[in-house]
């Protein structure tokens, strides 16, 4: 095997300038793959934090059943405070914040407009560290010290016509069945990944909602994790320690719908520039390596003549093959690194896509299963791409090829 690696190399370097041309297209091939896939990998990880961090949490806490009947009956779904169970999620490893919320909604009143929303009730000091990736667009965020005062997406802010320091009136039905109604000042507009939530979304502190719809209960609780990776770990450590206990855990990606279609979709577009890049490295090395064969049938006559074994040449065709591969693939390595690190250090401006309130600087996120992959890929193709050559010079006719260059 040594001495057919060795050959297969001497004849690379033989032929320079064609597998030269070889390698670049499979390192510029690897390199777009992965600057392609980095691009989308950071898209993908900047939404996955910004949902987390502005709605949902890593992971919520609910009766079971709010997410399928909630809506039509709020108040069967309250979840009574519980200083011994909220101890004890707080005490697990990676969990970092455990927050009440309570949703309702309703309508807003400023002046002649009357406009519907959905409201949340939040705790102001601990939502802060939860809903770091919420944009306090104009004026500022909740705070303890405004009791009354609340945050408004910048769409139903718009809507209505209201502007920080503005009062408004917010009208509920209250769990006793009666109209209850309550008269805040607007701190801040906020804006969010998600557009339509700006649109109808407003946040007040979890007092005032409480006392709006006369309750005292929360409708779920939002688990906030050190990193989100570990989300899977906590949710089966949650369910083991409280099993029977009439409580559901649910992570995060099981509440993010925008963000899963999102993912699919990409996923969908980086399989096909996968598939584009692997037919580009198999009809370059293809071609390559049928031409080597061409050049070289006399010289294959001769070794074969000589006592080579067929399956000898076939594997240092295959060498060849897959030796352009490993060269190119770990040139692409590095030039999609070095060119990911200065892109990112520059950074991509970005429109507001569908969906979104706003713009945004993307970058590029190479990881190493990704570089994996795409080695994996250049190999694994010009191996492939060099069966049919390789087979095509093992099975020549010695004397055939003996005659070739005379």
């Amino acid at each position: 095997m040594t001495t057919t690696l060795a050959l297969a190399l001497l004849s690379i370097f033989r032929q320079l300038r064609r597998s030269m041309t070889a390698v670049l297209a499979i390192a510029f091939g690897i390199m777009a793959l992965l600057l392609a896939s980095g691009f989308i990998e950071w898209n993908l990880r900047y939404g996955r934090e910004s949902t987390i961090h502005s709605e949902l949490g890593h992971i919520r806490l609910f009766k079971p059943g709010f997410l399928q009947s909630g809506l039509a009956d709020p108040y069967g779904y309250l979840l009574d405070s519980d200083a011994m169970r909220d101890e004890k999620i707080q005490q697990l490893p990676h969990v970092e914040l455990l927050t009440p919320r309570l949703s309702f909604n309703g309508l807003a009143s400023h002046e002649e407009s009357t406009i519907s929303f959905i409201g949340e009730g939040v705790d102001p000091t601990r939502e802060e560290r939860l809903s770091r990736s919420l944009t306090i667009v104009s004026g500022k965020g909740l705070s303890a010290d405004h009791p009354k005062g609340i945050i408004v997406g910048q769409g139903l802010a718009a809507n209505l016509g209201v502007a920080p320091g503005d009062t408004m009136v917010l009208m509920v039905n209250s769990a006793t069945g009666g109209v209850n109604a309550v008269e805040v000042t607007i701190l801040g507009l906020f804006a969010t990944i998600t557009k339509a939530y700006d649109d109808a979304a407003l946040r007040v502190p979890i007092s005032v909602a409480r006392q709006l719809l006369r309750v005292s209960g929360s409708h779920t609780y939002a688990i906030l994790l050190d990193k989100t990776e570990s989300t899977p770990a906590i949710l089966s450590e949650l369910q083991r320690q409280f099993p029977g206990h009439d409580l559901e855990f649910v992570p995060w990606y099981e509440m993010a719908d925008f963000y899963n279609k999102t993912a699919e979709l990409f996923a969908r577009q980086v399989n096909v520039v996968r598939l584009i890049i692997a037919a580009i490295i198999v009809l370059s090395i293809s071609n390559t390596l049928m031409m080597n064969v061409m050049e070289r049938t006399g010289e294959i006559g001769t070794v074969m003549a000589i006592g080579v074994k067929r399956r000898e040449v076939l594997l240092q065709f295959l060498a060849e093959g897959l030796i352009l591969g490993v060269i190119g693939g770990i040139l692409g390595l590095v030039l999609a690194y070095m060119l990911g690190s200065l892109i990112s250090a520059i950074g991509i401006p970005m429109p507001a896509p569908p969906g979104m309130s706003f713009g945004y600087t993307a970058e590029i996120l190479i990881t190493l299963p990704m570089m994996t992959e795409a080695f994996l890929l250049a190999a694994s193709t010009t191996l492939l791409a060099s069966i049919i050559p390789a087979i095509k010079a093992s099975r020549m006719e010695i004397v055939n090829a003996l005659r070739h260059n005379r």
